[in-house]
Order: C-alpha cells, then sequence, then structure tokens
C-alpha cells in the first residue's frame, strides 16, 4: 500500500495523518475521453482499462483514486441484475430503462437477484478476480466494493416516478421491494470483496435520498442504511450523495458511515457545523462549473478555499461528486498544487 493510500485511510477513520489527502472518484462518464477512446473499448478491452487507471497515478500522483481500479458499467450492473434494458454508447455510459414502472408488478415479482450469476455482476466479479492478479505484482489491487444505493438501484428498475410516489401513497407496497434491494447490495458489496486480496472499505452512491423529507428518510431509508453500514463495521465506508440536502446532514451523520461525499452547493464550513466532527468530509469543488469548465486558478482557489473553511481537519479534498465529462487534466494539476502548497505551509 502506497504512503498517499495509508494516509486517505488515516483521514478516512478520523485519525492522525501527516497531510490532508487529495481523493477524487473517476469512472466512466470521464475516463474514456479522457483517454480519448470509445466507451464500448473502455469496456472491453481488459488492456485498455489497465492501462488508463495505472497511467493515472502516474499522471497524477498525489491522487488517491477513489474506488480505484473500478470496474463499472456507470449505473448498468445493479439494474441488469433486476432485468433493466440496458442501452450502450460509444460516447457516453449505459442508459438504463426500467423493467416496469407498475408497483404491483414489483410487488409480484421482486426477488433479490445472486451476484453470482444475475445480470452484468458475475462478469464484473470475474474481472475483479482477473484484474487483482494482474495488480498484485504493482503491489496493488482493488481495495473498495461499490454499489449503487437503496433507492437509486429502485429507481432504476421501477422508473423514479413510482419510487417517490410510492414512499408517500404506498409505504406498505415499497418497504418489502426496498428491503429486497438492501439485501440485494449488502450481497453484492460481499461478494466483491470476497474477491479482494486487501478489502479496505466500501463506496455507496445514492443521490436520490437527498430528495425526500426527514420524516420520510428517518421512516423508510434511514433503517434499512444501518443495515448496510452496520454489516460492513470495520471497513471504511464513504457515502456519495451530491444532491443538494442539507436538510438530512444532521440524521445522515448518525447513520453510520465515515466519509461524505456531498453537493458543491454546501460549503464545506457549513457541512462541518451540520455533519458534527466525526465525519469526514470528501470535497468539495464544484465538478461541472469550475473542474470541467473553470481555469486552473479558479480551481486552485476554491480547492483553497475548500480547505480553509475548516482548516484542513476531518476533509479529503475532492470535487463535489464524481469527476465531470471533460474535465482536463490541468483542473486535476491545480488541486495537486493547491493540496501541495497547503500542506507544505502547515509544515513549515
Amino acid at each position: 500500500m502506497d504512503k498517499n493510500m495509508e494516509n486517505f485511510l488515516s483521514v478516512a477513520r478520523n485519525q492522525p495523518a501527516k497531510a490532508v489527502p487529495l481523493a477524487l472518484i473517476a469512472d466512466c462518464p470521464w475516463l474514456p475521453g479522457y483517454a480519448g477512446i470509445d466507451t464500448l473499448d473502455y469496456f472491453l478491452s481488459e488492456e485498455k482499462w489497465f492501462e488508463i487507471n495505472l497511467n493515472l497515478r502516474e499522471r497524477f500522483p498525489e491522487v488517491v483514486w477513489i474506488p480505484g481500479f473500478w470496474w463499472e458499467y456507470g449505473m448498468a450492473i445493479e439494474a441488469s441484475a433486476f432485468g433493466c434494458r440496458l442501452i450502450f454508447h460509444h460516447d457516453q455510459p449505459p442508459s438504463v430503462e426500467p423493467l416496469s414502472t407498475d408497483l404491483s408488478f414489483w410487488k409480484e415479482h421482486i426477488k433479490s437477484p445472486n451476484p453470482e450469476a444475475s445480470g452484468l455482476m458475475p462478469l464484473v466479479l470475474r474481472q475483479i478476480e482477473r484484474m487483482d492478479a494482474k495488480l498484485e505484482p504493482y503491489g496493488l489491487g482493488q481495495n473498495f466494493a461499490c454499489s449503487r444505493g437503496i433507492m437509486t438501484v429502485t429507481s432504476w428498475f421501477m422508473g423514479v416516478s413510482t419510487l417517490m410516489e410510492s414512499l408517500i401513497t404506498d409505504p406498505g407496497t415499497i418497504v418489502p421491494i426496498l428491503e429486497v434491494v438492501t439485501d440485494t447490495i449488502i450481497h453484492w458489496l460481499d461478494a466483491q470483496l470476497a474477491r479482494m486480496r486487501e478489502p479496505l472499505g466500501i463506496l455507496l452512491l445514492d443521490d436520490l435520498v437527498g430528495m425526500i423529507s426527514k420524516r420520510q428518510y428517518m421512516k423508510v431509508i434511514d433503517p434499512l442504511f444501518r443495515r448496510i453500514w452496520d454489516h460492513f463495521d470495520g471497513y471504511v465506508k464513504i457515502y456519495h450523495n451530491d444532491t443538494p440536502c442539507e436538510h438530512l446532514y444532521p440524521v445522515l451523520s448518525e447513520s453510520g458511515f465515515n466519509v461524505f461525499n456531498f453537493s458543491y452547493q454546501t460549503e464545506t464550513g457549513k457541512a462541518r457545523q451540520l455533519m458534527g466532527e466525526n465525519i469526514v468530509l470528501l470535497g468539495n469543488v464544484a465538478p461541472r462549473d469550475l473542474g470541467a469548465f473553470g481555469k486552473p486558478e479558479q480551481v486552485y482557489q476554491a480547492a483553497w478555499n475548500c480547505l480553509e473553511q475548516v482548516d484542513g481537519k476531518g476533509i479529503v479534498l475532492s470535487f463535489g461528486g464524481g469527476i465531470s465529462p471533460g474535465t482536463p487534466a490541468e483542473n486535476i494539476d491545480a488541486m495537486s498544487q493547491a493540496i501541495r502548497d497547503w500542506n507544505s505551509q502547515k509544515r513549515d
């Protein structure tokens, strides 16, 4: 394990650390375009996938890549396990179409898919096994299991409108469905971790949670979230939700994760105030407006402002979300320079 990852893990666990880390979430909306290849080639060629992800470490030596060497197909993996139709593209991640938007269909037919046999899941598990062996001679590995979250996965197979409406009008039907999805997510994450030589943590991504009220969250989602976080006790647990949802921050902070990747629309100082001292913040430079379209000097200043608001404590510098499509290398360089300057100033 390299020093950057060791430092990141110390901060993520709220332990003393030598420096503020820089960690970025990179996946297929950005990587194929950054590398100048067809998105389908990124999915199909293990050699290209390996080369692109390995070169990230050399091109951006300050960055910890979260989850790093990530086998993913946009939102398609979990959706495919529930039978959704996938539409692949040459220049963007696959689109997902719901299998049925009829709640009564899912009440009758919902069942937990087997990660070893359902949809794209077994292919990804095999890819993890193959690449973990290939990474070993480099002293590297795949360390973080990843899944979309309860509401996001459910929205893909039944549609967002059906999900949101049922939370209000028919909780008696939707809750058992959400429980099946929760079990599936746990099994899916377990299956990934079992393939890794050195499993360190999990990354759960669920923006839709930010679109419900605090009352709905506490009544329906919080108990299910806690089941996931409690199941992975001892691992570093990262939660991504870049929907503006400050009304949920205080209750989210008590659910059981360690690190929160949140909306760029919330300043880091405000997030610290709402989340408390126990949650490590992962952010919070605007990924699209600055990361993709801003100038390097603007990105540098925004990164510095994020660190300054919390005096560099309990924070991992990042974008307020994943790396947006079209983000130039120069803007990541600007974040790297900001973190070097900040850590150098603190040492002096």
